[in-house]
C-alpha cells in the first residue's frame, strides 16, 4: 500500500495508507539494522531498546460489540464455552505450525516445503472448514485479519496465508475473559501520526537532489553497455531519455511487463497470475473529542464486529493517539476499507472505487462508524477519501508467492518488489530492495 502522509490537518499528521511496522525478529537482520540507523532502537545494557516516542501507546486495539467496547480485536466477553473453545483449538492449531515449521518474514527464507505447497493450494476458508473450525465470532476475526493485511478475506486468500499472518509474527492468543490476556497486550508497533510516510521520508532523505520525482516510467531496454529509459516528466510534459549502467525496477510486477522491453517469461506469468486489492482510504477530521460508549478506552486501533453489510470496513486509527495531550479534543480518524473480495471479485471493487461518487462514501463511512460513535455527524469538519485501484497484491491460492525466491537478476535489470513476495508487506518491501542493492554492489 501507498505510505504517505495528507496533511497536516490544523496541525495533525494523517497516513493515506500503511501506518504502522510490528517490531521484526531476528529473521528481518536487514530491516532490524535499518531501524537502528533511523535511530529507532539501540543498545542499552545489553539489550535492543526501541524508542517510546515511536513505539505504539497503550491502550493498542479494541472492538465494538454487543453495544460496548472490548479490549483487543478477539471478542472475549458475552461469548459462550463453544466459542472460547474454539479460540482454542485454533490458538493450538497455531503453535502446532510454528513448531512444525519455520515462519519467517520475510517468506522466501523459508524453505518450499509440502505442507505449506498444500497450504496455499486452497482458501483458507476451505482449511478452516476442514478443520472443523464454524464458530461465527473465530470466523469473523481470522476474516478481518485477511481483509486487514491481505485486502481479501479468508473466502479469498489461501491457507497459508491465513497461517502465516499469525504464526510469522505473534501467534494465535485465546485467554480468559477475565485473565491478563495476552491478546490485550499484542506485540510491539512502531507507528507515526503520519503512517509508514515517517519511513518513506527517512529512506529518501540520503538520496537529496539525486530523487527525481514527478516522473512515469513509460519503456525501459536494456542495451549492450548499458540501459536505456524513456520517462515521462510531469512538470514539463516532455519525455526525457535516462541511461545507466544498470537498473532496479520496484514496480508492481504487471508494470514490469508493460514497460520492460523483451520482459522474461517468468515476468508475463507472475503477471498473469497476480491479482491486486482496491482499497479505500478515508481520513475524517473531528472538531471535539467524540463521545464514548462504555467499555474499553479509546485506543490506537478501534474496530466495528459486524457483517459485511452493516460494518464493511476495518475501523479506524486516531491520528493524535500518540500524542501526551492530557484532555482529548480534536483529531483525525483514519478509517480503511478493503475491497478485494466484494460480490464481484476486486474487478467489480474497482468499479465500484471509481465510480461511487464523494457525497456516497461519505454517507456509507459516517453511518458506519455513527454506530459506535453517534454524535460523529456533528463533530465532523472535514472528510478526505483516497482511492487506490490495485492496492496490494492478493496471496490467493495456487498463485505466485508465498514461499517464492527472490526473483533476481533479466540482464542488467533487476526485480524488487512486494509483489514478488506475493503479498504486501513493508518487511517483504524492505527485503527485496536491500537484496537488489547488494546484488547492484557485487
Amino acid at each position: 500500500m501507498a505510505t504517505h502522509a495528507r496533511g497536516p490537518w490544523g496541525g495533525m499528521a494523517c497516513p493515506l495508507g500503511a501506518h504502522y511496522l510490528p517490531l521484526p525478529s531476528d529473521d528481518a537482520p536487514d530491516l532490524q539494522d535499518l531501524l537502528q540507523e533511523f535511530g529507532l532502537r539501540r543498545r542499552v545494557a545489553g539489550r535492543w531498546e526501541y524508542d517510546e516516542r515511536y513505539l505504539c501507546h497503550s491502550p493498542q486495539e479494541r472492538v465494538f460489540f454487543q453495544g460496548e467496547w472490548q479490549d483487543g480485536l478477539l471478542p472475549l466477553r458475552a461469548v459462550g464455552a463453544g466459542t472460547l473453545a474454539q479460540y482454542r483449538s485454533f490458538a493450538a492449531l497455531v503453535q502446532r505450525a510454528r513448531r512444525a515449521e519455520p515462519w519467517p518474514l520475510p517468506a522466501w527464507r523459508a524453505p518450499r516445503s509440502a505442507f505449506k505447497q498444500a497450504l496455499a493450494a486452497r482458501t483458507f476458508a476451505d482449511y478452516l472448514q476442514e478443520n472443523g473450525f464454524d464458530d461465527a465470532h473465530l470466523l469473523w476475526y481470522l476474516d478481518y485479519c485477511c481483509r486487514d493485511d491481505y485486502g481479501a478475506g479468508a473466502r479469498t486468500v489461501s491457507a497459508w496465508a491465513g497461517l502465516h499472518y499469525f504464526a510469522s509474527r505473534h501467534g494465535f492468543q485465546a485467554g480468559e475473559p477475565g485473565e491478563d490476556d495476552p491478546q490485550s497486550h499484542p506485540e510491539g508497533l512502531l507507528t507515526w501520526p503520519e503512517g509508514n510516510a515517517w519511513l518513506t521520508r527517512r529512506l529518501a532523505l540520503p538520496l537529496g537532489e539525486r530523487l527525481q520525482s514527478g516522473r512515469v516510467l513509460l519503456r525501459l531496454e536494456q542495451k549492450k553497455h548499458g540501459v536505456e529509459a524513456d520517462v515521462w516528466h510531469v512538470a514539463t510534459q516532455s519525455v526525457e531519455r535516462w541511461q545507466a549502467e544498470r537498473a532496479v525496477l520496484a514496480l508492481p510486477v504487471p508494470i514490469v511487463a508493460r514497460v520492460l522491453e523483451s520482459a522474461p517469461d517468468f515476468v508475463h506469468a507472475v503477471a498473469r497470475n497476480i491479482q491486486h486489492a482496491p482499497w479505500l482510504v478515508a481520513n475524517l477530521q473531528i472538531a471535539h473529542a467524540l463521545n464514548d460508549r462504555r467499555g474499553a478506552a479509546p485506543s490506537w486501533d478501534n474496530v466495528l464486529y459486524g457483517s459485511a453489510a452493516n460494518a464493511p470496513g476495518l475501523g479506524y486509527v486516531d491520528a493524535m493517539h500518540q500524542s501526551l495531550q492530557r484532555v482529548p479534543g480534536a483529531t483525525v480518524l483514519t478509517y480503511y476499507r478493503a475491497l478485494g473480495d466484494v460480490p464481484g471479485g476486486a474487478l467489480q471493487g474497482r468499479r465500484w472505487l471509481e465510480q461511487a461518487s464523494w457525497a456516497a462514501w461519505r454517507d456509507a463511512i459516517v453511518a458506519e462508524l455513527a454506530q459506535a460513535h453517534p454524535d460523529l455527524p456533528s463533530k465532523l469538519t472535514r472528510l478526505e477519501i483516497t482511492r487506490y485501484g490495485h492496492a496490494m497484491a492478493i496471496p490467493l491460492p495456487n498463485a505466485y508467492g508465498p514461499t517464492a525466491q527472490l526473483p533476481g537478476v533479466a540482464g542488467r535489470v533487476q526485480f524488487a518488489h512486494s509483489d514478488w513476495a506475493g503479498y504486501s508487506v513493508f518487511e517483504e518491501a524492505f527485503a527485496q530492495g536491500h537484496a537488489a542493492g547488494q546484488r547492484l554492489r557485487t
